[in-house]
């Protein structure tokens, strides 16, 4: 996989960086290598250092009151390093057309959002930004994105779901924390799920993968007819702690099940 852009300082021809992935893929945790490339534009620069990061552009909601005292809420979205590496940090000058390559080694940390599903890419706004520090020159937001896979926790719970007839809707990134789990970034992840068949008093699903080294808390929020099982402030959380290598489908599906049957009432079908 390969991307490129012109780095183009104060509007006049600037560098390129072409950026080179080893492998199509990575899962959390794991180590993300390549290759960067650069070329002199037309004219010399400074180049002050190059660095390659994970960043994720993440939805922030916010309260507000109209003129006439009603209140509303809104979003908006920020944008996140995950990850940084420092690939090079000396001083040098680029003279026109002249090239030069520099390996790089990006550790993706463990809690880094989903954003593929067997190849599938299901979240946007999340990737690699290859910078070189030169006034003006790329706008640190701009990302190419990565296919992260989720671990087998993950994929089993994934799976779970489906199995038990939950229909994806869609993937974001929320900033804000869920009290009792082992988050670390400031944001987390929810897969937004359409009710499953099978539980008619059940409006939708939300699913938050909340990992570390040692394993993953799955957090469900439940939408029944009318409201929800808990409320931002996180007064309860319907939680299932997994260590990794423990990643039997079916068991987590009954285990899900017998929650979810709990919360919406419909009948045990598994």
């Amino acid at each position: 996989m390969i991307f490129k852009r012109m780095l183009a300082s104060v509007g006049i021809g600037g560098a390129t960086v072409e950026t080179t992935l080893d492998g199509e893929s990575v899962h959390p945790g794991g180590t993300v290598t390549g290759t960067i490339k650069v070329t002199g534009g037309s004219v010399a620069q400074t180049i002050e250092g190059i660095s390659v990061g994970l960043r994720a552009t993440v939805e922030k909601e916010y309260q507000y009151e109209d003129s006439e005292g009603e209140e509303h809420s809104g979003e908006y979205t920020i944008d996140v390093v995950v990850a940084e590496q420092v690939v090079c940090s000396d001083q040098m000058e680029l003279e026109p057309e002249q090239e030069f390559e520099l390996p790089f080694a990006l550790t993706v940390p463990v809690e880094a959002p989903v954003t593929a599903v067997e190849g599938n890419h299901i979240l946007e706004g999340v990737g690699l930004n290859t910078r070189l520090h030169v006034d003006n020159a790329l706008d640190r937001k701009d990302v190419d994105p990565l296919l992260i896979e989720p671990l087998p926790v993950q994929a089993a719970v994934l799976r779970a779901l489906h199995a038990l007839g939950f229909e994806l809707k869609g993937v974001d990134l929320e900033k804000g924390e869920i009290a009792g789990t082992r988050q670390k970034l400031p944001f987390y992840q929810e897969f937004e799920y359409a009710g499953g068949g099978r539980y008619a008093g059940l409006e939708s699903l939300e699913l938050t993968f909340l990992t570390d080294e040692e394993g993953v808390d799955v957090v469900l929020e439940l939408d029944k007819k009318p409201g929800i099982l808990f409320s931002e402030g996180g007064d309860t959380l319907l939680r299932l702690t997994a260590e990794h290598g423990t990643a039997d489908p079916e068991e987590i599906a009954g285990r899900l099940h017998t929650w979810i049957h709990t919360i919406a009432g419909e009948r045990s079908l598994i």
